[in-house]
């Protein structure tokens, strides 16, 4: 029996790139587009917090998460928050989960073991919201309740005692429960949460790239190079946002593309020196020299959409330089990478250049056939850096 997505007829077994363009052959196809299947929605997460800690509380309205579930021994706090803030105040009891005025929003039903999933999900349609929450095994338990909820006017939710436990839940299946109750007395695991929720944020965000102009493409020495190997595949046109400069970075594209010679490694950006740039979540910045496996980078698309990718592994190996120059609106910045025929900076296709309105369609650019005269994506940066972050000084690089 087969099973997985069907393949068009055009698919032959052991197929590439090249053999599913029209003539055929393994060639090297810069621009070349594959389609994936859709990913899932991404929609709002709500985070409700259990708590008796009034930091925490502080916390979670500041950053703007202001509903609280109190249960029948902590709601005498409810009052003496409420004059502190305006807070949603629900309360828990006989996995109940109601509102001020007392009217239920939402169910709690309870997973141990594998049992009990068939009872939680015959609440679908009991209550807006159901509230699982997983006394053992987790992700399996929420990948099982979010497949069960999809396409369903009632909302999931899951309880979580940490930062990292609501981004299991939030992952589960790529489109992951509705919210998560946060019961913590921890008002860090407040800000870590937010942090990760800032950080999908900004995958649904577009940063703003520009069309620079190489001048001056030329062998510049040895040197420690980084590969940036992900656990994430990439697709034709993404890339990673790397500079020698913090005031312009490039988009790298990755191996994704295949030739006569080497195998497509969509995972990897062969991203450039130890001393360069890459963008980060956040709107950050790290060397690439501190890059480490489970650490996150930021993957970038030639359309300027984001995303967070985790790095798997880094190579840094010794290997010979091109250092790249691309002027933009009279500004320079400069990029220095591998002098191998795979390592490509993105660059927009011809058919787009007179028109000069946004980026439409590009194609994998070469450093080996680079010249001056060329036009390669860049994104420009605010001119310096601490730490990684964005600061307002003077700053003189070359």
């Amino acid at each position: 029996m087969q099973s997985g997505l069907m393949l068009p007829n055009l698919y032959k077994p052991g197929a590439t790139l090249g053999t599913l363009l029209p003539g055929g052959g393994n060639k090297f196809r810069p621009g070349l587009a594959i389609c994936s299947a859709r990913r899932p929605t991404k929609v709002e997460k709500k985070v409700w917090v259990w708590t008796q800690n009034k930091e925490v509380m502080t916390a979670s309205v500041e950053r703007g998460w202001n509903t609280f579930v109190f249960t029948p021994e902590t709601e005498i706090l409810a009052d003496s928050w409420q004059s502190l803030s305006k807070i949603r105040t629900l309360f828990l009891r006989d996995e109940v989960i109601k509102d001020s005025e007392g009217n239920a929003v939402a169910l709690l039903g309870q997973v141990s073991s594998g049992l009990g999933q068939d009872d939680v999900k015959a609440l679908v349609g009991q209550a807006e919201t159901v509230v699982m929450s997983a006394v053992d095994w987790q992700i399996i338990t929420a990948e099982n309740m979010v497949a069960a909820f999809q396409d369903t006017n009632t909302t999931l939710f899951a309880t979580a005692a940490n930062a990292l436990e609501a981004r299991l839940y939030f992952e589960a299946l790529e489109r992951g429960t509705d919210g998560v109750v946060l019961q913590t007395e921890d008002p860090a695991e407040i800000f870590s949460l937010k942090a990760y929720l800032a950080s999908r944020t900004e995958e649904e965000n577009k940063i703003a790239l520009q069309v620079g102009t190489v001048v001056k493409v030329e062998a510049s020495g040895m040197g420690d190079r980084v590969c940036v190997d992900l656990c994430n595949l990439m697709s034709p046109g993404e890339g990673l946002l790397v500079g020698s400069f913090a005031r312009g970075l490039f988009l790298v594209h990755s191996e994704c593309l295949t030739s006569d010679y080497v195998a497509s490694r969509p995972f990897r950006v062969n991203a450039g020196p130890v001393h360069a740039y890459v963008a980060v979540p956040g709107g950050r910045t790290s060397y690439l020299s501190e890059l480490r496996s489970g650490a996150d980078v930021l993957a970038v698309s030639s359309d300027g959409k984001t995303r967070p990718v985790t790095v798997g592994r880094v190579k840094i190996e010794s290997r010979p330089l091109m250092l790249v120059e691309v002027e933009f609106e009279g500004s320079t910045c400069s990029l220095l990478l591998q002098n191998a025929e795979t390592v490509c900076l993105v660059s927009p296709s011809a058919s787009d250049l007179p028109a000069g309105e946004g980026i439409a369609e590009t194609r994998a650019l070469p450093v080996t056939k680079m010249k001056p005269g060329d036009k390669v994506i860049v994104s420009l940066q605010a001119g310096a850096r601490h730490t990684g972050l964005q600061i307002d000084e003077f700053i003189l690089e070359k």
